[in-house]
């Protein structure tokens, strides 16, 4: 048996079992309580929950979550630039990494803008 196989052996091994020692344990030091009334209840602020709370999120909760994230990865594209953009200096394919970014941050806004246009930010539609 290599050595890679043993060490991929023992670390599965602590895998399962320092979990597993940790359910076991807290079940073992772990004091039973019965649930009450207010355990099971929702809590909303210290007030009755005014509606279910299997009703989904509407759509638009969604969709500017996922645009926030396709654009907070866009902006992440802006610092490797810089630095690329930095150490290029005053060579020749500097002005190529500059347009090249240019393009990228035109295509940004212009995603930007469709969803704009398209309503996807309004939250009162």
């Amino acid at each position: 048996m290599s050595q890679t196989a043993l060490g991929l052996i023992i670390l599965g091994g602590f895998a399962l079992i320092i979990p597993a020692g940790m359910l076991i344990l807290s079940w073992i030091a772990g004091r039973p309580r019965k649930a009450s009334h207010t355990d099971r209840t929702p809590y909303e602020c210290g007030k009755k929950p005014f509606e279910s709370a299997g009703q989904p999120f509407s759509i638009k909760f969604y969709l500017v979550a996922m645009l926030f994230i396709i654009f907070d990865i866009e902006a992440a594209f802006l610092y490797p630039w810089a630095v690329q953009l930095k150490q290029q200096g005053a060579m020749v394919s500097s002005l190529f990494v500059l347009v090249e970014m240019l393009v990228f941050v035109g295509i940004l806004v212009a995603g930007f803008a469709y969803v704009w246009g398209r309503g996807a930010l309004d939250w009162d539609r």
